[in-house]
């Protein structure tokens, strides 16, 4: 069961209302579908001057991969009663690969026998809070969602986890003193101190009295870093033969040595340090808004949850941010899981095209990604089917579903909703699993 939320006749938004109160104002005539995801209806004989509207928050639960969105709806004894879960689903990852490949792409065509392209550097100025794209793609989606709420729903505050992580602490809990403050590399430079780690002898071989090279166990072109615990102490002919394998595949047959080399690895920090980067970030986004801004701690927010018995998930994180007093929330609610689809590519490993645009942006007049009914009369998956659409030229139109494709014709399909770029999808609120799609 999900809520529904409701517009009065001049899109003005009015309280939430149970999908059995909606069906009632559908069959009624008193309603129309305003949109599908979120569902929302439109009562055509009611404005908001005739309407009773109650107080009510999105709360919001920041991540690095994903983020959880709350609408809640807050009493006299600040007691917030959910009646809308979202969770956010971020595609940084998938912008930082696609910047590293344009990176290493261009630095491929400079060395190349082409036309000279001389390398551009400290020729581009940042502004002042400027952050990485992959960070800033977090803070842009989570603020326009937080918006189309605000257009859905009569939202009268924010609220939102203002969390930081300490990293040392989250490698070694027992850290303290004169050790936090200097660290692990005190009195050290940085290849001195691996040598002395190492015994000044190859990680890999064991040679020693040959020159050595600093050597990135999970290679940067794999995701790794430049952190102290992955990096380590090579010879040249290791070091260019490991080049930019995974630590498993080159000492695949070397159980013994995989396990010392993995021992020296901590837990990655990355989406730890991309919360770090953006909280601040999306704090100032979300007062710029004009609503007042309430924030809570993470600590706040796990007491919170363990007080009232609230499931370990992104949305009930949410639904328990800041200070409050109780939560109420129907265990068969369902979540909205929206995921970040992006625009696609056109050009293949090497970064040329490997197809053409189409001449219309909306062949036979649907467009890529429309969310779609088709009817399938023929083959192997007969009947009628939802999903997003991918249209050709030709006519042809098909439909990826979970478990399968299905493919038909535009004359077919009727459209249900244009592509806004995202991907929706519903999921049980407290097991998490993903409703399957039907007939």
């Amino acid at each position: 069961m999900m809520n529904v939320f409701v517009l009065d006749k001049d899109h003005k938004p009015l309280m939430p209302c149970g999908p059995a109160r909606a069906r009632k104002l559908l069959k009624a005539g008193r309603a129309r579908v305003h949109k599908l995801q979120p569902f929302t209806i439109r009562i055509v004989d009611r404005s908001l001057a005739d309407s009773v509207v109650q107080t009510v928050v999105v709360k919001v639960d920041p991540g690095s991969k994903e983020t959880g969105i709350a609408v809640v709806r807050e009493d006299e004894e600040e007691t917030h009663h959910a009646l809308y879960f979202i969770n956010l689903k971020h595609r940084g990852a998938a912008i930082r690969d696609a910047l590293t490949s344009r990176r290493q792409l261009r630095r491929g065509r400079r060395r190349r026998n082409l036309r000279y392209r001389a390398p551009r550097f400290l020729n581009r100025s940042k502004p002042k809070g400027w952050l990485p794209p992959s960070l800033q793609h977090r803070v842009d989606t989570t603020l326009s969602w937080v918006n189309r709420l605000r257009r859905l729903a009569p939202v009268s505050g924010i609220a939102q986890e203002l969390v930081k992580f300490d990293t040392q602490r989250m490698q070694n809990p027992e850290i303290s003193g004169v050790e936090y403050q200097q660290g692990e590399l005190a009195g050290y430079e940085l290849k001195e101190y691996l040598l002395e780690k190492f015994g000044r002898r190859c990680v890999y071989c064991a040679k020693s009295g040959v020159p050595l090279n600093v050597e990135h166990i999970v290679p940067k072109a794999r995701g790794g870093s430049n952190r102290l615990s992955n990096l380590a102490i090579a010879c040249v002919e290791c070091n260019q033969k490991k080049g930019a394998k995974p630590i498993e595949e080159f000492l695949k047959g070397r159980p013994e040595l995989l396990a010392c080399v993995r021992k020296q690895l901590k837990t990655p920090l990355h989406d730890a340090a991309s919360v770090n980067a953006t909280r601040w970030a999306l704090f100032n986004a979300l007062s710029a808004t004009g609503l007042p801004v309430r924030t809570g701690s993470g600590a706040l927010t796990k007491f919170n949850r363990h007080c009232f018995g609230v499931p370990k998930e992104h949305w009930f994180d949410a639904l328990c941010v800041g200070r409050i007093n109780g939560v109420s929330y129907d265990s068969c609610m369902k979540v909205l899981n929206v995921s970040c689809t992006g625009r696609g590519t056109r050009t293949d490993k090497f970064g040329f095209p490997i197809c053409h645009f189409m001449r219309t942006k909306r062949p036979h007049g649907v467009g890529l990604g429309d969310l779609v009914r088709m009817t399938v009369q023929n083959g192997k998956h007969p009947g009628i089917w939802t999903g997003r659409a991918f249209p050709s030229n030709d006519g042809s139109v098909v439909l990826i579903l979970p478990e399968f494709r299905i493919k038909g014709r535009a004359r077919n399909c009727s459209i249900l909703s244009l592509s806004d770029g995202y991907g929706y999808r519903l999921i049980d609120s407290e097991t998490a699993k993903p409703t399957s799609f039907g007939k």
